[in-house]
């Protein structure tokens, strides 16, 4: 077997494990490695943690509940992969995950929004996920179901007389009617399963999207919990159709996806979607740095930043929060928090805080060696993304060896002389040497074939990276 053979057999061994949360801290770190380079401590700690979590499920009940999380804190200069080791990680579990700011919940006098809101979010989203994976087990069915009402709609069922003595009479006349209703009926299905059909337009009653809503704001946190009045009021207000013509491919889709609806149990979705939370949620908490002032200052913005920081406390160290799908306990949701930490410190956080934080990993910044591999390893690096945008055009980009350690080389310059945004830097490095390729294809360029090198790069760049005033706008 090839070498190339057992990489992919070893991957695809991974995915049919990651479906089963069976992924080893080894493999979790490996996997990480396809999407960010370095970091090599904080991928270990987030990935003992997803292990953790599947070790958790396993072990008996009497202790299974004393098991708490270890939350994380990331620390680390902007652009070096905080967020994305805590998105990637989320995709691998396939577990519920929301990312929001921290300095979302403050202003100057508090007008932020309520910390409980992340919780609510991450529900929604768990709800999301479970409906969507409940919609495509019985998809199938689903369209079976939705090709007999396209079938109904085409070829009408023969109507029956209401008097029972005429049915009598009448009884031969009805069965060739109905032998030939489903004759015709069959020849219709392979029709439509062959696609022969997909033009024609038919009338299909559809749901209405028109459903009133009632948001509810107040001061107990019950913010943004809209609440539907179908629900409320239940049969008082039945589901509104309305007529609408389309094709038969169009309704295909729109038939399954209604009747997947009637299919799935929703109250045991909810259910399931809320022990998912629960279970193994992750919310990551960006900017956590913004809401720490400095010891000693007891006035100001500081008292809002402690007031979030204690708001934040319970949400984190375990309590039960209202979302319009049930109560919700946050007691093994894993948080991640991460900052810079420019003009503050983790000690400036409350210590009540701190403790809820225990591993605490900082991230290196970005040197011109890591950067030659972003660009080039991942499998969504930079380089293969523009290449699959230019081979829309027909245009086949490449990227010399020379060409990429001087990006490289630039980018590393123009952060130690600017401003340090790590891998971000790459984004406006690329966006500005390919700016007229991109903006002259297709309509200019007549060469197929372009050619990245360390002369053009210099050639397109170096005025920019000179001039440290137009860097500062530009880079």
């Amino acid at each position: 077997m090839s070498k190339l053979a057992e990489t992919v057999k070893k991957h695809v061994d991974i995915i049919k494990r990651k479906d089963q949360g069976e992924l080893t801290p080894r493999e979790i770190v490996r996997e990480l490695d396809r999407y960010i380079i370095g970091q090599d401590n904080a991928k270990k700690s987030v990935a003992i943690a997803l292990r953790n979590r599947w070790r958790r499920q396993n072990v008996s009940d009497e202790i299974r509940d004393e098991i708490l999380p270890n939350n994380i804190i990331l620390i680390g200069p902007t652009g070096v992969g905080k967020t994305e080791i805590a998105r990637r990680l989320a995709r691998l579990a396939a577990a519920p995950f929301v990312k929001v700011e921290a300095s979302k919940f403050t202003e100057v006098g508090y007008v932020g929004r309520d910390v409980d809101s992340m919780v609510r979010d991450i529900t929604d989203l768990a709800v999301t996920m479970v409906k969507s994976e409940k919609t495509a087990e019985v998809q199938d069915k689903a369209r079976v179901m939705a090709e007999e009402r396209i079938l109904d709609i085409l070829i009408p069922p023969p109507k029956r007389t209401g008097f029972r003595q005429q049915q009598q009479d009448n009884d031969e006349q009805l069965q060739k009617a109905e032998e030939d209703h489903q004759s015709t009926r069959e020849k219709f299905r392979e029709r439509l399963r062959a696609g022969k059909l997909d033009e024609r337009v038919i009338e299909v009653d559809v749901p209405s999207d028109a459903s009133p809503m009632m948001q509810v704001f107040g001061p107990v946190g019950v913010e943004e919990m809209g609440m539907n009045l179908q629900d409320i009021f239940g049969n008082l207000m039945p589901k509104k159709y309305k007529k609408r013509k389309m094709s038969v491919n169009e309704a295909k889709e729109v038939l399954a996806q209604e009747e997947a609806q009637k299919l799935i149990d929703h109250d045991a979705a909810i259910r399931e979607a809320i022990e998912r939370v629960e279970n193994t949620g992750i919310i990551f908490i960006d900017e956590i740095d913004k809401v720490a002032g400095e010891k000693g200052k007891g006035s100001g913005p500081d008292v809002s930043r402690e007031g979030v920081q204690r708001d934040l406390l319970p949400i984190v160290e375990g309590s039960t929060v209202q979302t319009k799908y049930g109560m919700v306990k946050t007691d093994h949701i894993l948080f991640i928090a991460s900052g810079a930490f420019h003009s503050s410190k983790p000690s400036d956080l409350i210590p009540e805080l701190q403790g809820r934080f225990p591993i605490r990993v900082e991230l290196r910044s970005l040197g011109e060696d890591d950067f030659v591999q972003i660009l080039t390893v991942p499998q969504n690096a930079l380089i293969k993304q523009y290449t699959a945008l230019l081979k829309t055009e027909n245009i086949d980009i490449a990227f010399t060896d020379s060409g990429i350690r001087e990006i490289a080389r630039i980018a590393t310059q123009v952060n130690e002389q600017v401003e340090n945004i790590g891998a971000r830097r790459l984004h406006t490095i690329l966006t500005t040497l390919l700016e007229e390729i991109l903006f002259d294809a297709p309509d200019v360029i007549s060469d197929k074939k372009v050619t990245i090198d360390d002369t053009m790069v210099k050639e397109k760049l170096s005025i920019i990276v000179t001039d440290r005033d137009l860097s500062r706008y530009i880079l």
